[in-house]
């Protein structure tokens, strides 16, 4: 058993309410840049709909993730041989326009336009040309119209409905979408890592992040096409590759990252899990259908004596451990179940859990009442008259197993029956109009018990700063040490210095 940990995160979507704060957060710390004017290192895209990049889930066309080969895991943009007959061209990585012409305004004209009958205006320059465009895209070109039939048709997970199911997205009264934040999931199995011919993407050892040496990389962007999520990003000035850093920098100081730090709906948690890095490649090696099972196995109890014993074996310290046991990440991820990773079939081990989205009831008022309506058009339901069927769910559940669990409905199925059972619950407490008999059903459907029940409601609904991040100590005096004396580090590296200063000769 080789125990490591992994900072995770976990995304309460059914709180998400698309401000894009965290996106501007992120943007105005990391990406402020001349080359990285493009870069959303945190966007929130609107699904159904095609993303950002255009279509990054169609890995038909970019080639990223993983696949198997016999009984061999092989990255899907070709092996060692072919990576470097191509390694100036790379044929499955998304263009500019796929993203899209980063731009500015003359604003200049609006002082400088002659006298005359129409209002001046500033007219749009591309960052990259400096030419005047027309601007065609943006990071969230398609926000809250994901929903439409414009933009939603062309969404990859679409292909897995049927026609009628696809009819019944677009209807007026059945219209729906939900925003989904994405960031680099800092995988256990990055495909960035593997596809990078210079070695200058690494995981570090003590937090599981996925950084880039700046040094190392030669700017070949095999890791924008390796990557799956689309979430490394190429600096056309400085020749280099960026990517998410998770907020280092602050989390060594005890600090929550930029974007969960801003975050309005409070949908982010963040902790760190133990796993088994010996699992890893077995895990990512099963069938579709095994694949969300296989990664939760190689997460570990941190209450089981014998990993903790293990653990402190390999070096992890108490801290960390107790960090890990008080983890909201785990809570949700392996303890309760109720959140997936994104898209597990790219085989990755993405590290990011979402916890799907509860769609809005379908109802209708008849005799006064307000009656929820199910598929056979009857105001009786599987869910006490207070939630509509899932097979008649405004989002198909077959498109949320599409996006969360590599198309299997049934690991979408139980997470809303247990949040539906959470809500009956807290209903009974607050109104008091459930009985004993559906609740106990309710409970039974959801396999899930009234203290469960409470545990959930209060890290989603009345969680502290505290409780949403556990932030384990970094220890990075120790990395430091294995390299040289802490002090000297601290003393030569200055406030605005990159690298140690040295006298030049």
């Amino acid at each position: 058993m080789n125990i490591r940990t992994q900072i995770s995160m976990v995304f309460h979507l059914d709180k998400c309410i698309g401000c894009h704060t965290c996106s501007i957060a992120c943007k105005n710390l990391w990406t402020d840049r001349k080359g990285a004017e493009y870069m959303w290192w945190n966007n929130v895209e609107t699904k159904p709909g095609t993303g950002y990049p255009t279509k990054w889930e169609e890995q038909s066309e970019y080639k990223g993730g993983w696949e198997i080969k016999g009984d061999i895991l092989k990255p899907k943009m070709r092996g060692r041989w072919n990576r470097l007959l191509n390694i100036f061209s790379s044929p499955p990585m998304p263009t500019i326009d796929d993203y899209y012409e980063p731009w500015t305004y003359r604003y200049e004209d609006l002082f400088n336009a002659p006298e005359g009958d129409d209002q001046p205006t500033a007219r749009p320059i591309s960052l990259i040309t400096g030419e005047p465009i027309n601007i065609e895209a943006g990071p969230n070109w398609d926000d809250d119209l994901s929903g439409s039939t414009i933009y939603a048709r062309n969404d990859p997970n679409l292909e897995s409905l049927t026609d009628l199911e696809r009819e019944q997205l677009n209807e007026l009264e059945r219209l729906v979408f939900f925003y989904i934040p994405r960031m680099c999931n800092h995988c256990l199995n990055p495909a960035c890592v593997a596809t990078c011919p210079s070695g200058a993407i690494y995981k570090r050892g003590e937090d599981g992040i996925v950084l880039i040496d700046q040094k190392k990389c030669r700017g070949w962007r095999m890791c924008v096409s390796g990557c799956p999520y689309k979430k490394s990003y190429y600096n056309w000035n400085t020749g280099k590759s960026e990517k998410c850093i998770l907020c280092f920098p602050r989390l060594e100081t005890g600090q929550v990252p930029a974007c969960m730090h801003s975050c309005v709906g409070r949908i982010r948690y963040l902790g760190v899990m133990l796993y088994d890095a010996d699992k890893i490649e077995d895990s990512a090696k099963v069938s579709d259908d095994k694949l969300v099972d296989t990664q939760l196995d190689t997460i570990l109890d941190p209450f089981d004596e014998k990993v903790i014993t293990a653990a402190k074996a390999q070096g992890i310290y108490d801290e960390v451990i107790i960090a890990a046991q008080n983890s909201p990440t785990y809570k949700f991820v392996k303890q309760w179940k109720v959140a997936l990773p994104l898209h597990p079939e790219f085989r990755t081990l993405p590290m990011l859990f979402y916890v799907p989205p509860l769609s809005p009831i379908i109802a209708k008022m008849e005799s006064g009442k307000f009656d929820v309506v199910n598929a056979d058009s009857t105001a009786q339901t599987d869910h006490l008259q207070l939630f509509h069927s899932l097979a008649d769910s405004r989002v198909p559940i077959k498109y949320l197993a599409s996006l969360f669990s590599a198309g299997d409905t049934s690991k979408i199925d139980h997470i809303y029956k247990k949040l539906i059972a959470v809500r009956l619950y807290m209903r009974s407490i607050t109104v008091g109009d459930v009985t004993q008999d559906d609740l106990k059903k309710a409970f039974e459907t959801g396999n899930t018990n009234a203290e469960e029940a409470v545990m959930i409601y209060r890290l989603t609904s009345l969680p502290s700063i505290d409780e949403r991040f556990v932030i384990p100590p970094m220890y990075r005096e120790e990395a430091i040490e294995s390299f040289g004396d802490v002090y000297d580090h601290k003393s030569g590296i200055g406030f605005g210095f990159m690298q140690k200063a040295e006298r030049r000769l």
